[in-house]
């Protein structure tokens, strides 16, 4: 029983949406934002990345940024670039990236339902990620990403969705940078945002698809506030996270590649005749090679391209060994590397399939990493499979596209 709720967003004007619209804080650096942001000064980034507005040297992490966070958005909330709706509603999301559609409920999801594993989970989180925006929703006093989950729609959710699609015209039309349309609906019928909500009630379990640090610095804001309160209120704003639920059947997981920086004293021989262990080495039948099927990979090394395919023998239908990334893991990046933890091993980086096999072979051609591994990207189904086993991804399992903006909705709590 899914407790997804309608709120009162704060939204940017009509006028201003485009301008205002900025990709997730989590995907570019801060000397990268400083450039994104030139000449942009809507742009959400002021406030999801408020260190560009502040010397260069001082730390993202620093207490001044999260204050000038706070600054540069009520500035935006007083200065009208912001209103607030009047009554608690859903909202529908749908952004289109190559012609692929994919529409979601933009609303708030429960704490109590991640604490009590309803909101389940497929990656481990980082301490000082879920400072950073822990500090920063706390300084705000609102969350400014949403969340992107997911769940199985056995219930009849999104015929309902796209029935009103037709019957309305978006509040929001305008189509990023990047070529992604953005498109944003405002369910006003009574009745239908009661429908919904009865409806989630019904759906047992919904999953974080992208937003793994977002969701636990949400979570532990709001049960600070709880202990802070002088009396109990389950309806407080802080018992709600800001979030966008997808039907799993739209969403496209993307491949999210290996490069490695040291050869771990191999030559190019030695690495082919190790990996015949496990797997079975040719050269591949295009450059660059995308794997074609599950259990097979690319493998970039000194201008040419390899096909590995896993043996038989090494295959698995566990949740998690069974996955591609924990096949390379086990089989290459640990036996034959010696990369043991990839979030803490300095040899070892992940590039995201939007950037393509040419970025590949561009880092290793220009000596940024010996070696780089092309993958065959998880299936929704893999993801949920290890979510309701209650088990974990290996890291940087996952690349979604397209990505939900930053700055179009905010939940203030």
């Amino acid at each position: 029983m899914i407790d997804f709720r309608p709120f009162a967003a704060f939204r940017p004007t009509s006028e201003t949406v485009a301008q205002v619209a900025a990709l997730p804080y989590d995907v570019m650096s801060s000397e990268e934002a400083r450039e994104m942001v030139k000449g942009k000064p809507l742009s959400f980034l002021h406030v999801d990345r408020a260190e560009i507005d502040l010397p260069k040297d001082i730390s993202p992490y620093d207490p001044a940024v999260y204050e000038k966070a706070k600054e540069n958005l009520w500035h935006m909330i007083d200065t009208g670039i912001y209103v607030q709706d009047e009554k608690p509603a859903y909202y529908i999301y749908e952004l289109t990236m190559n012609g692929r559609v994919q529409a979601g409920i933009v609303g708030v999801s429960s704490i109590d339902d991640y604490m009590e594993n309803r909101i389940k989970k497929h990656e481990f989180t980082r301490e000082e990620k879920e400072m950073d925006r822990i500090w920063h929703v706390d300084t705000c006093n609102a969350q400014t990403g949403p969340i992107f989950l997911t769940y199985r729609d056995t219930v009849g959710i999104q015929p309902l969705i796209k029935v009103y699609m037709k019957s309305c015209l978006p509040v929001y039309d305008f189509t990023a940078e990047d070529g992604v349309n953005h498109r944003i609906w405002h369910i006003t019928d009574e009745h239908l945002i009661q429908t919904i909500q009865e409806k989630f009630k019904e759906i047992p379990a919904t999953y974080i698809a992208d937003g793994h640090h977002r969701t636990a610095s949400a979570v532990k804001v709001g049960l600070k506030r709880r202990q802070k309160a002088a009396s109990e209120n389950p309806e407080a704003p802080y018992n709600y996270f800001l979030s966008v639920l997808f039907p799993h059947d739209e969403l496209y997981i993307m491949d999210y590649n290996r490069i490695i920086t040291d050869m771990n004293g191999l030559t190019v021989e030695t690495l082919l005749q190790a990996l015949q262990t496990a797997f079975l080495v040719e050269q591949a039948p295009a450059s660059p090679y995308h794997p074609e099927k599950k259990g097979t990979y690319g493998m970039y090394v000194e201008h040419q391209w390899y096909k590995l395919t896993l043996k038989k023998e090494f295959q698995s239908q566990d949740v998690i060994q069974g996955l591609d990334v924990a096949q390379l893991q086990t089989h290459v990046l640990e036996k034959i590397f010696n990369i043991g933890d990839v979030r803490k091993d300095t040899r070892i980086d992940f590039v995201g399939g939007i950037r393509g096999l040419k970025e590949l072979e561009r880092l290793v051609d220009t000596q940024k990493a010996k070696v780089a591994f092309s993958m065959y990207a998880p299936t929704m189904d893999d993801l949920l499979n290890v979510a309701d086993a209650n088990e974990i991804m290996p890291p940087k399992s996952t690349w979604f596209e397209p990505k939900l903006r930053s700055g179009i909705f905010v939940h203030q709590i």
